[in-house]
């Protein structure tokens, strides 16, 4: 069994950790239906289109209010 040879500093441990840290922000898109900020790969939370095609049945209330 390996045994390391000496202590491990606080910079090489941090250094070694460092990328599990890094956060990026969401991507967002705009529906090319609405221009309403959505996320990849999911239909419109405003109108409800994906891909060209509704696939979430809205109502006149809900676009309204959003």
């Amino acid at each position: 069994m390996a045994v390391p040879t000496g202590k491990t500093s606080h910079k090489r441990k941090s250094t070694r950790r460092s990328a599990a840290y890094t956060i990026d922000a969401p991507a967002l898109t705009t529906c090319p239906n609405c221009g309403a900020l959505t996320s990849p790969h999911k239909a419109c939370t405003t109108c409800g289109m994906y891909k060209g095609r509704q696939v979430i049945a809205m109502d006149d209330d809900a676009k309204a209010t959003k």
